[in-house]
């Protein structure tokens, strides 16, 4: 049984709503304010090393019902630190490699990786929390948090910095494409592949006695989270605790990475502030919720 599991009746569903990438731009930050404010968007998660971190920061003082999390950034960017402490982790520009597999596989096997690796996550959480914001949550860029060498890191890191929830990003197959009815193969193939590391990251949580999700949306729909989509998997959301994360930005800015250039960001927003979207949560009995909620309430 889930440490949560005695506070979820059968059949009762909640969903934690979110945003990642806090702090990745202007555009990023503004649509984040705005879907707080004027919709249904309850946390996000801040990337603490981002150039626009500090605005990002300044917006969550001003929006005290905003629950904030780490958003750790271990590919696909750059370190907190220095590239030249971090020589078995980063490429020659000095950042994270953008490919998962190499990365994955370096971290894993490469000598002083582990301990590089280290130093680079509690800088991250070090820098949360000089923001003086209460973690609401932990979670990682493309989900490498997944990665057990990375996860042991973060549970050990996590537990001097009071973490208390984690994502868990496991998206149910079929809910995921019943709602959706696109990429049947890429649905299956993330659910099945995932299985066995998704399914050792749940008990190490649930052994460190820390609050998860037990199903995620939006990792299949990456940029594509628009107020129809939103709306089919609402009405398709499994009982239990999920997460329904978003990308959402008032529009694209100079120097987006070309891996996210193609995303719906502003129909993400658009979906966040929709009044059809809360209608839908409204008819399915469903208040957004953020992981300091379902926190506090099991400590009740």
């Amino acid at each position: 049984m889930r440490a949560h599991a005695r506070l979820v009746k059968p059949n009762h569903r909640e969903l934690i709503v979110s945003a990642d990438d806090f702090g990745l731009s202007l555009e990023v930050n503004e649509a984040i304010e705005c879907a707080h404010r004027d919709g249904i968007l309850r946390a996000a998660s801040l990337m603490v090393g981002s150039s626009q971190a500090t605005d990002a920061v300044e917006r969550a003082r001003r929006l005290p019902a905003l629950r904030v999390g780490l958003h750790l950034v271990l590919v696909n960017g750059r370190p907190l630190l220095s590239p030249g402490q971090l020589p078995d982790l980063v490429e020659a520009d000095g950042c994270f490699p953008t490919d998962l597999g190499r990365a994955g596989m370096r971290y894993f096997f490469r000598r002083g990786a582990r301990e590089q690796l280290e130093a680079e996550i509690r800088a991250q959480f070090e820098a949360f929390a000089r923001t003086g914001l209460l973690l609401d949550h932990v979670n990682a860029q493309n989900h490498m948090h997944v990665h057990p060498t990375i996860l042991g890191l973060i549970l050990r890191v996590g537990s001097e910095f009071g973490m208390r929830a984690v994502r868990v990003p496991r998206e149910p197959f079929f809910a995921s494409w019943s709602a959706t009815r696109d990429d049947f193969g890429g649905r299956l193939a993330n659910a099945v592949l995932l299985w066995p590391w998704l399914t050792l990251m749940e008990m190490r949580l649930k052994r460190a006695g820390l609050q998860t999700n037990d199903f995620v949306f939006g990792m299949n729909d990456s940029g594509r989270m628009t107020t129809c989509r939103v709306r089919a998997l609402v009405r398709r959301l499994p009982p239990g605790i999920s997460e329904m994360y978003f990308h959402p930005a008032t529009k694209s800015w100079p120097g987006i990475e070309p891996a996210i250039e193609n995303y719906a960001f502003a129909g993400e927003l658009a979906a966040l502030t929709s009044p059809e979207v809360a209608g839908t949560l409204r008819d399915a009995g469903i208040t957004p919720v953020a992981f300091t909620d379902l926190v506090e309430r099991r400590a009740a």
